[in-house]
């Protein structure tokens, strides 16, 4: 076959294999280097590409469903320049253990997670294009970037590729990446406002001078003005307008670029298309001498547009302030503590596992651990919304993040880093906030699909008015472009859940998938747990009587089983006074039953009543005294016994359920424990629907019911033994104290275990999805309004910019009404 030369315009078809000396790249028509074996899958065939850049970019158009672009281009596009080698060993250092040891977590043996901080985005379409370039990464796992603040969270097998690959994917579409680090995410955030804020001085003050040279010409007759200063006002507008059509709408058309390269329209193209269309001809009519200029439109709407954005973006900033105020919570730097008591101040990315460190008072604690020394107290308000400060002493656990407020305290860290519960929780909002629902996945496709219609449309104005009046075709084809960006219907989604998610994240609730407000918004039933959920989770041991065998022995039978169990009914017998809890062996966990274990040499059973009778082959006495809370029985060659434990209702759980009804939701309590706790705790919390003796197979099967005549339901667990009736929920709640934010199966964690934020996250939810609506029915609506407006000449350039600025910030500034503070948990217009 002999190297293909020439653009075919038709459709590729595969090449026969033959004995080529080269071949084109599908995607330049460069050579292809005889030693090279890249493809790009099109159309059930496999084409050659000259580079991985080449590769990279054309497989993204055609898997984003542009492959028609490959049929209907003019030309090649331009080859994917490499790397330069001196980048590239740059980017190499990241793969350094080390250097990763402050951004890079362990998800498992070989998977990592790193959080990212992605430079030069600019819009949703900048997220969509970097998180489609960072997916097709072999070995990348998953991606989601945050538009609000560009952080992005990239989790990847360490077997099949390395973070340098990652970052040079990002790096060769035109974007930078850096390791997140929260004082270079200021300084770059602090930076890019006062770019803008100068961009906006600059067009601000182009914009008044023009006007004072353009308001003379429009308030007088075209013959009041002598030809000569007619050209020098004429002249004067267009320097004053230079700087803003080039550098101050500068961002705009880098934007574009990059969409046209990838072979989409994105939402800045129109605006770009305006600008340059405006300053174009007005340029080309002053140099031919004529009256018709636009100079005036340029600047004003340039400036209209970005003062627009600057507040959109302060907007959009504050309401993720939640998010950004608990990744500020860590210090820069801790006193570590040397074997001779004396201390070196370190940075807290170097701290490890089993190191000492020193936090005196009105310090942050920089890790998670147990203190050695010291007694004070501990402010844990912004991890758990207790107002109080705690008292902690030796052996007391203590979180990073939260405040020491007493005297000094010697810690043991035993968890540092991306493994602490902090950065757990940061780690859950990242990826809620990066989640989009299917209602903001519909959104960005129809504003894509409405870019494309647009400029359809403003083509036919053009076309239009240039055959029935020349002289305002122009002018009313830039309105056209203008007036109906889609930003509005972008951002209608995505500021809502951003300002609900950070509002409900300051009250003690964290969103972990993106779905989960518009699945608390339909909720119509509330299933809870019992023990770790409606209950503290802290039982005691009330009462114990046995049947055959010494009741101290079996007591340290059912304490050395219970030790491998994380259920909180454990929790009872884990410090028993005087109590020496002897080895346990073999140990399995039958969920929904309980324990087997050999303990002294003998097999022992610990549960349910019919789970020990079964397993032990035992007969239970039939005689036994009435129970008094939860029945744990125990029994084995040694003898048999029944220990009663008892445990206490939350504070907020009877309110939570009342406020609960009055929205009206059905409660239901759903538990494994005993009949006789499990109603009582009903009755008295005032909630109907009780089943007791759940095993994991019945909860799975009350669920089902409920949800097969049309109930959505919502799911309030501990965590810890519910991650499948969790999973089949509509939306699920897990309780903070019983499971690892970072790995929840969960929809929303409770970190803070108040109960009351139930109701009030439901009614949020509620308004979000109201005001989401509202957002979208709006830019919908404005759209409708005023394009044919534009189109039929009633709207100058300047008005256009001016509605399509406010048409955005009405978008914002509906959406941030979620964020605001409601002392009294409740949300206005949610009944």
């Amino acid at each position: 076959m002999n190297a293909t030369t020439t653009i075919n315009t038709s459709p590729p078809q595969a090449s026969p294999p033959a004995e080529a000396v080269e071949a084109a790249c599908f995607h330049c028509n460069e050579p292809v280097p005889a030693n090279l074996n890249l493809t790009i899958r099109y159309r059930e065939t496999h084409q050659p590409a000259c580079c991985a850049g080449c590769q990279a970019v054309a497989q993204s158009i055609i898997d984003a469903g542009l492959g028609d672009y490959y049929e209907q281009r003019e030309r090649p596009a331009d080859r994917a320049a490499p790397l330069p080698d001196e980048l590239l060993a740059r980017l190499r250092l990241y793969d350094d253990p080390a250097l990763q040891q402050g951004f890079v977590s362990s998800a498992g043996s070989d998977e990592r997670e790193a959080a990212l901080l992605i430079e030069g985005i600019t819009c949703s379409a900048c997220i969509w294009l970097n998180e489609r370039q960072i997916s097709k990464v072999p070995g990348v796992l998953g991606v989601s970037i945050n538009y609000t603040t560009h952080r992005a969270r990239v989790r990847w097998d360490e077997r099949a590729t390395q973070l340098s690959s990652i970052l040079q994917a990002i790096t060769a579409i035109g974007y930078r990446a850096q390791p997140y680090d929260r004082a270079r995410q200021e300084a770059a955030s602090e930076k890019s406002r006062k770019t803008a804020l100068l961009r906006l001085w600059v067009a601000g003050l182009s914009m008044m001078q023009v006007m004072m040279f353009t308001v003379p010409v429009y308030l007088s007759d075209a013959r009041d003005i002598a030809p000569q200063w007619m050209s020098l006002l004429n002249w004067a507008t267009f320097l004053m307008t230079l700087p803003v059509a080039t550098w101050a709408s500068w961002p705009f058309y880098i934007s574009s670029w990059r969409d046209l390269k990838r072979g989409r329209a994105g939402m800045d193209l129109p605006v770009s298309i305006g600008v340059l269309s405006a300053f174009v001809a007005s340029t080309l009519s002053l140099l031919h001498g004529q009256r018709e200029v636009y100079f005036d439109s340029v600047s004003m709407f340039v400036f209209l547009l970005l003062s627009g954005r600057y507040l959109e973006e302060r907007a959009r900033r504050r309401a993720g302030a939640a998010l950004e105020q608990l990744a500020g919570l860590l210090p820069a730097f801790a006193h570590r503590l040397l074997p001779d008591q004396s201390t070196e101040e370190v940075a807290v990315i170097h701290l490890q596992m089993g190191d000492r460190v020193l936090v005196k008072a009105g310090e942050t604690i920089p890790v998670d651990g147990e203190i050695l020394h010291g007694d004070s107290e501990v402010d844990e308000a912004l991890l758990t919304g207790e107002s109080l400060p705690l008292a902690k002493r030796p052996g007391d656990a203590v979180t990073a993040g939260t405040i020491n407020h007493g005297s000094p305290l010697q810690i043991s860290a035993t968890r540092v880093g991306q493994s602490t519960r902090l950065s757990g929780i940061v780690r859950l909002l990242d990826r809620a906030l990066a989640e989009k629902p299917r209602v903001a996945l519909l959104a960005d496709r129809v504003a894509g699909a409405f870019v494309a219609a647009l400029l359809l449309v403003a083509a036919g104005t053009w076309w239009y008015w240039h055959g029935h009046n020349p002289q305002h075709a122009l002018p009313i084809t830039i309105a056209v472009l203008v007036i109906s960006c889609p930003c509005a219907l972008s951002l209608a989604t995505p500021a809502a859940l951003t300002a609900a998610t950070g509002q409900l994240a300051r009250r003690g609730m964290l969103i972990a998938r993106g779905h989960t407000l518009d699945a608390l918004a339909q909720i119509t039933d509330v299933v809870f747990d019992k023990t770790g959920t409606l209950t503290h989770g802290q039982p005691h041991l009330v009462s114990q009587h046995h049947w055959r065998g010494d009741a101290a022995m079996l007591l340290r039978v059912a304490a050395a089983l219970e030790a491998h169990s994380s259920h909180p009914l454990a929790h009872a017998f884990a410090h028993l006074p005087d109590v020496a809890i002897p080895a346990a062996h073999e140990v399995s966990n039958h969920p929904g039953g309980g324990l087997t274990g050999i303990v002294e040499g003998q097999m022992w059973a610990l549960g349910h009543a019919d789970f020990v009778a079964q397993t032990s082959g035992l007969t239970l006495p039939g005689d036994a005294p009435a129970v008094v809370g939860t029945p744990v029985w125990l029994a084995g060659p040694g003898g048999i016994a029944r220990f009663d434990l008892a445990d206490t209702a939350r504070a907020d759980a009877a309110s939570t359920v009342a406020a609960l009804q009055q929205r009206g939701l059905t409660t239901h309590l759903l538990s494994g424990d005993h009949p006789s706790p499990v109603h009582a705790l009903a009755q008295q919390l005032g909630i109907a629907h009780a089943q007791a003796q759940a095993t994991p197979e019945g909860k799975l099967a009350a669920i089902r019911q409920l949800q097969s005549t049309g109930k959505r339901v919502l799911m309030v667990g501990d965590g810890v033994n519910d991650a499948p009736v969790l999973a089949l929920s509509d939306a699920s709640i897990v309780m903070g104290s019983g499971v690892d934010v970072a790995q929840t199966v969960g929809d929303a964690v409770l970190y803070d275990c108040q109960l009351a934020h139930i109701p009030y996250a439901i009614g949020l939810a509620r308004q979000t999805r109201t005001v989401i609506r509202q957002n979208l029915w709006w830019a919908l609506g404005y759209n409708v309004v005023a394009l044919p407006l534009a189109m039929t000449g009633w709207v100058t350039p300047w008005l256009a910019s001016l509605g399509m600025a406010c048409s955005s910030l009405l978008v914002v500034g509906n959406a941030l009404r979620l964020a605001g503070s409601r002392k009294n948990g409740h949300t206005p217009g949610v009944k």
